[in-house]
Order: structure tokens, then C-alpha cells, then sequence
């Protein structure tokens, strides 16, 4: 069982800005202190015959979804899941996982989602991990069933890699009693979501309210664990009263608006998608259309047949639509709302998404799943180089600062490691609470790994990840900095920068280049245009073009994948 307090839930902080109040954006002050399971039902009051869910031939209204919610949270009620406890959700996007989701949050439990691209042992860390007493999966994503890689892990099997020696299996799974399969065959000991939901035939409704109610704004809602690029993944808990705030935000920001078309390729598992689309969906009343794989050519018939209106991703996404040489046969006259960022983003790619995609608002944003999702939102009304060269200022209610390495403050311009105070920082580390204490320190900030500058207006640049960061003869060199440089130049359509080893200078740039539909650019010719443009030392040593880039489920760069190939491609030594 599963419980916290945030120590900065409701704590008075300065805002963001001298006018940035929550009435500003229309925020209504029964968020300010509620749970996931309120939201449901607020939906289900303010929306009820709004289409709420859509999946392929799945259509829901907010009614019909909501009842589906209930049936699975009586379900799971029936299987002896009680108030606090873990239930945990593999599986790629779909109306399934929405549903599951929201009625682990409406029996009164704690949502743990799994990344899709896990292993079976790196899953059964999660799980082992989290206690969780019940798991929603599938066992037909990809050529991947969930269920089969797990009892290969309970046998001892751990030919699939990754993270066997962290699990302890089989005993540190014992907490898991039911795996419910929500598509594809079902296979030992996994039962069939139909049989699932026959378990709750005999359960009150009235207990899914009461429940409901006794949910606190401080209990924990989340248990989303960190990639583990650092070592074991982390769980991060987040509660439920920060978490609602955050996205009633979030949504605000935006302009989400009652009857928009809200749609969600980002992985559910992910902050970036459930946080940030399923809450602001329900508060906003936006029809949550969800899709699972990116695909520039499905999802964009899709952006068409169901008239997307709002429209949330990485920037490598919008990348790629705009490089597609036919983009201009799909009509998208419905894009309306889009936020993107953190990484880097060429004003170019702002413009085409105002000119080629037709977003009449984009905004540039910055989180980390220790922040609920959510740091710095640009605002509407900010001009495209602001909101290409920012990830905004910090949303209200919250602060921001840049840190030197002694901690102190640096004015604006100095570059330094970016810290985070407020209602949205996360209550903690499962079970443990030494490495939260080095992630939060004592007067509530927490110290995120990020490197930015910020301007006079609060205004923040994401410039890299510290871990990211190369050391060229002496010198920092930041990749987003230099990818950022190098997407100016018509022949790069995509770029991802690394360090790679080097004899005299300890560390070189290379990069890795998808080319625009206009041809890819010639590697040493390439190389002087980027001296001509930056320090020498920031200048790639070795180009390398490929077809795509490797990306995680987030569509964000798998760096760790290119420094493997670029050890392959090319020998350490002086250039």
C-alpha cells in the first residue's frame, strides 16, 4: 500500500510573473484541491454526451466512458484491490488503457504505468518494485506478448536481457494476483478482460463513490518510473492535487476548449500522455482520440478523417511531417493548438507548422516526470523566435532559477543547472529517500540535471541535459546548442549530436544527419559550414547520414544507440 504527502503540496510560492495569476487562464477553483477520480465525474457531469473516447471503431461519450471506468473500478474491486494499493498498466495506447487507467484512480488505487519498450525483466523490476498487486497488459503489440516475457522472467529465463539482476524474481513479484489481458490471445496465468469485468457484477456501485471520496489531494495518484539512464529506474510518486492543478494549467495555456479533438500519439505511460492528455481532456471536455504508433502518414489521415484540433509532440514528430514531400495532400485545416519543445527547435519548424500545418498556436513547454510533467510553458501571445529559442517561463504557482555550481542564483544569461520549487514537484522516490534527498534539497528545490539560461523575463533555454554534455580540449559543448545551428543548414532535415572519444582532445562532436527532401549535404563541406558558423570547438568532427533516428516510445533521440553505432562507424583519434 502506497501513500504520501508532498512536503510542497499548497506551499505559498511567488509566481510567475507580476500579472501570471490562475484567474489569468481561466482556472476554476474546484481543481486546486481534488483528485483524478473528482475529474471523472466532473466530466461526467459537465460532458456527459460530448464524445469523449476514440480508438479506430471504439467511439465513447463522456457517459459511456465513464460507465466503462466504473464497471473496471467495481472490477477491480471485486478482485480485492483495496484503497493504496499499486496496480500497474503495459500496454501501447488505446481506449482499453484509458479506461483501465482512470478506474484504478476511481477504486481508490495507485496507477503505475510501464514503458511499452521494456523487456521482461526490466517490467518485472517495475512491478517487483511497485508492489503492484494487478497488471493490465496485452499480448499482441508488436509481435510482443507481455505475458509470455514475464513468465519467462518468473522461470528464470532472462535471455531477453536487460535488467534480470535487478528483479529478484520470482518471489519479489508474489504481490502480483491477477494479469488482466485487454487484447490479443489469452494465455496463463493471464485472464480475459471480459472475465475481469464479470468479477465486479456484484459490487455496489456506491463503494466506487465511496472510494472516490476518500481519495485525498496529498495521496499519491502515480508511480511513474524514470528511464534508468543513471542506473536502476526510480519511481517517481506524484500526487493527485498537483497533478490536476498542473494540467488544468496546462490546458489553460493551450486554450484546450470544450468540443476540441485532443490527439494522443505521445505514450500513455509516458507524463507527456497521460498527465498531459488524458487530465486536461477531462477538465477541458476535448474528445481524447488515441492512437499508438507514430507514423507520419497514418496519423496524418487520421489528423484529417477525425479534424485533430489539438495536436501535443516532440519536435522530432513535426520534423518529420514537415519533411514529407507530400504533406500538402492531407488537409489540415482543423490543427488549431500544439505544444512541443525542450529540445531543440529551429524557428523554421515554428513557422512551417503555422504556414505548412496550420497551427494557429504553438508553445513550447518544459518538464520532467519529477515535476509531474510540467515546468515552463510559453504563452500564446509570445512571438516565434520567443517561443523557438524558450521553453517559456515557469507555469503559476511555481519558480524557477538558474544554479551555478554553488548552488547560488546566476543572472540572466549565465548558463548553470536549472532548479524547480513548487506545488508540481514530485512527493518523492519510492522507498527512497536518500536519492530523493539528493534530488530535492531542504529548502524544497529541486535540482533537475537540465542546463539552461535564462533571460529578465523568466524566460528559460533548455540548452542540454548535464549527462549530455562533452568536454572538446577543455570546453563544454552542449549538443542541442549546436544540433540547433546545424537544422539552419536546407540539407539536414533531422540531426542528433553525441561526443565521441578522441586521442588529443578527450572528446569530439560527431552527428548524425537525416537528410531534407532537397538532398543530404556532402560530409566535409558540411563540417566547414558548421566552423564557419560556430566555435571550432563546437564544430562536428564526423558526420554520419542516416534514415532515421532512433527514438525511444517518447519519439524522443536514443543518444545511448548512437554512441553504440558511432563506436562501430569510427575509430577514437585526432581529426
Amino acid at each position: 500500500m502506497v501513500a504520501g504527502v508532498s512536503p510542497y503540496y499548497g506551499r505559498a510560492v511567488s509566481r510567475s510573473g507580476e500579472n501570471d495569476t490562475t484567474s489569468d487562464y481561466g482556472m476554476s477553483d474546484d481543481l486546486l484541491d481534488t483528485t483524478i477520480g473528482r475529474v471523472v465525474d466532473r466530466a461526467a457531469e459537465r460532458y456527459r454526451e460530448l464524445e469523449g473516447l476514440v480508438d479506430g471503431e471504439i467511439r465513447l461519450t463522456v457517459r459511456e466512458m465513464v460507465d466503462a471506468i466504473d464497471r473496471h473500478a467495481r472490477a477491480l474491486i471485486g478482485s480485492g484491490i483495496q484503497g493504496g494499493d499499486t496496480v500497474a498498466v503495459w500496454a501501447p495506447n488505446s481506449a482499453a488503457w484509458v479506461i483501465a487507467a482512470l478506474a484504478v484512480h476511481r477504486a481508490g488505487a495507485v496507477l503505475v504505468p510501464i514503458n511499452t519498450r521494456f523487456k521482461g525483466p526490466e517490467a518485472a523490476y517495475v512491478l517487483a518494485r511497485s508492489r503492484a498487486k494487478a497488471l493490465f497488459t496485452v499480448t499482441d503489440f508488436l509481435e510482443m506478448d507481455y505475458v509470455a516475457a514475464l513468465e519467462a522472467v518468473r522461470a528464470g529465463d532472462d535471455t531477453a536481457g536487460g535488467m534480470s539482476q535487478l528483479t529478484g524474481m520470482p518471489s519479489d513479484m508474489a504481490h502480483l494476483t491477477d494479469i488482466i489481458v485487454m487484447s490479443g490471445p489469452t494465455t496463463a496465468p493471464g485472464i480475459s478482460l471480459d472475465s475481469f469485468v464479470r468479477r465486479g457484477d456484484g459490487v455496489d456501485p456506491a463503494e466506487v463513490k465511496r472510494r472516490v471520496e476518500a481519495v485525498q489531494p496529498t495521496d499519491i495518484a502515480l508511480i511513474m518510473f524514470t528511464s534508468g539512464t543513471t542506473g536502476h529506474p526510480k519511481g517517481v510518486m506524484v500526487a493527485h492535487g498537483p497533478v490536476v492543478r498542473a494540467f488544468d494549467v496546462w490546458g489553460s495555456v493551450l486554450g484546450i476548449v470544450e468540443g476540441d479533438r485532443y490527439l494522443i500519439v505521445n505514450p500513455l505511460f509516458h507524463a507527456f500522455g497521460f498527465n498531459s492528455g488524458v487530465l486536461p481532456s477531462l477538465i477541458k471536455g476535448a474528445t481524447m482520440v488515441i492512437h499508438a504508433v507514430f507514423e507520419v502518414e497514418t496519423v496524418l489521415d487520421l489528423v484529417e478523417r477525425e479534424r485533430i484540433s489539438v495536436w501535443p509532440g516532440p519536435p522530432a514528430v513535426y520534423q518529420s511531417v514537415l519533411n514529407h514531400p507530400d504533406l500538402a495532400r492531407w488537409d489540415l485545416s482543423s490543427l488549431r493548438r500544439s505544444v512541443t519543445g525542450a529540445a531543440t527547435i529551429p524557428v523554421e519548424m515554428v513557422t512551417g507548422m503555422r504556414e505548412r500545418m496550420g497551427f494557429e498556436t504553438i508553445i513550447t513547454a518544459y518538464g520532467l516526470t519529477e515535476t509531474s510533467g510540467i515546468v515552463s510553458m510559453c504563452r500564446p501571445e509570445d512571438d516565434p523566435e520567443l517561443i523557438a529559442s524558450t521553453s517559456g517561463r515557469a507555469i503559476p504557482g511555481s519558480e524557477m532559477r538558474i544554479a551555478g555550481d554553488d548552488g547560488a542564483p546566476l543572472v540572466p544569461g549565465e548558463p548553470g543547472e536549472i532548479w524547480v520549487r513548487g506545488y508540481q514537484v514530485m512527493a518523492g522516490y519510492l522507498d527512497d529517500p536518500e536519492q530523493t534527498a539528493e534530488t530535492v534539497d531542504a529548502d524544497g528545490w529541486l535540482h533537475t540535471g537540465d542546463i539552461g539560461v535564462m533571460d529578465a523575463n523568466g524566460y528559460v533555454d533548455i540548452t542540454d541535459r548535464m549527462k549530455d554534455m562533452y568536454i572538446v580540449g577543455g570546453f563544454n559543448a552542449y549538443p542541442a546548442e549546436i544540433e540547433r545551428t546545424m537544422l539552419e543548414h536546407p540539407g539536414i532535415g533531422q540531426v542528433a549530436v553525441i561526443g565521441i572519444p578522441d586521442d588529443r582532445l578527450g572528446e569530439v562532436g560527431a552527428a548524425f544527419i537525416v537528410p531534407s527532401p532537397s538532398g543530404a549535404p556532402v560530409e566535409e563541406e558540411l563540417i566547414g559550414w558548421c566552423r564557419e558558423r560556430m566555435a571550432n570547438y563546437k564544430a562536428p568532427r564526423r558526420i554520419w547520414t542516416v534514415e532515421s533516428l532512433p527514438l525511444n516510445a517518447s519519439n524522443k533521440v536514443l543518444k545511448g544507440d548512437l554512441r553504440g553505432l558511432a563506436a562501430t562507424l569510427a575509430e577514437p583519434g585526432p581529426r
